[in-house]
C-alpha cells in the first residue's frame, strides 16, 4: 500500500527483490495520471497499487541504471505501455548485467526498449504540462545517475546519489568519490533547502539538513 507523504500527491512504495528499494509515484491530485520512478522490483505489487488506486502512468522515470532501479521496469511497462527513460550514459547499465549489478546476485536484467534524456531536459504529463519534473544529471554513484526535480512539489527524486545522513556509494562500475562529492554538493545542495529530497534507500530528508552535515563535516 502507498504512503503518502506531506500530503502531497507523492507516493512511496518499498519493493524488494534482492535488495529493498524505495520506488515513487508523482500523481496530479486532480487526473491521476503521472510519473513511476525506479520500479526496481515485485511488478505485480507495483501493478495491484496502480489498479486499486487507479494511477495513470504516462512515464517511467529510472535514475540510474542499477538492477534495484530497473528490475520491473520492462515488465510495468509493457503491461501499461508507459514509455521508460533514463539517462542517456544508462545504455551500458541496462544492456550489460555486469554494470548494472545483477550478475553478481544470480540475474541478468536488461531493458530493451528506453528513450534517453539529458541534463536540463524537462518533462512534463501530456494530461497536464503543468506537472513537469526537472532532470539533473548528478554522476559520481554511477556514470548516468540524474536527479529528477520537482519545483513545485519542492521534491527531488535523487535516486542513490545521496541519502539521509549520507553520500551514496562511489565504488560501483562508473562510479567517482571525488565526482559524486562534487555533484551533490553543487547540483542537489544548491536546490531551496525546503526541497525533500527522497532517495532509493533511506527515509526523506531536505536539502537544507544534508548541506549543514556535510558543510559541518568538512569544518570539522
Amino acid at each position: 500500500m502507498p504512503v503518502e507523504l506531506e500530503g502531497k500527491m507523492i507516493y512511496t512504495v518499498p519493493v524488494t527483490g534482492v535488495f529493498i528499494t524505495n520506488m515513487y509515484f508523482l500523481i496530479d491530485e486532480k487526473t491521476k495520471h503521472g510519473f513511476l520512478i525506479d520500479p526496481g522490483a515485485s511488478a505485480d505489487l507495483i501493478l495491484q497499487v496502480i489498479k486499486r488506486y487507479g494511477f495513470q502512468i504516462e512515464k517511467i522515470l529510472i535514475t540510474h541504471g542499477h538492477f534495484d532501479h530497473i528490475g520491473a521496469a520492462e515488465i510495468v511497462s509493457n503491461k501499461l505501455r508507459a514509455p521508460i527513460y533514463i539517462h542517456e550514459k544508462g545504455k551500458r547499465y541496462i544492456t550489460d548485467p555486469i554494470w548494472n549489478l545483477s550478475e553478481e546476485s544470480g540475474l541478468k536484467v536488461v531493458l530493451r526498449d528506453v528513450q534517453y534524456l539529458n541534463h536540463g531536459d524537462v518533462i512534463s504529463l501530456e494530461s497536464n504540462p503543468n506537472i513537469m519534473v526537472h532532470v539533473i544529471y548528478v554522476p559520481g554513484h554511477t556514470t548516468d545517475s540524474i536527479v529528477f526535480y520537482s519545483k513545485e512539489e519542492k521534491a527531488a527524486f535523487v535516486g542513490d546519489s545521496i541519502f539521509k545522513g549520507s553520500l551514496g556509494r562511489s565504488d560501483f562500475y562508473g562510479g567517482d568519490e571525488v565526482q559524486l562529492f562534487t555533484e551533490v554538493i553543487t547540483k542537489i545542495l544548491t536546490l531551496p533547502e525546503d526541497t525533500v529530497l527522497y532517495s532509493g534507500h533511506s527515509e526523506p530528508t531536505t536539502v537544507g539538513i544534508e548541506r549543514a552535515r556535510i558543510y559541518k563535516k568538512v569544518v570539522e
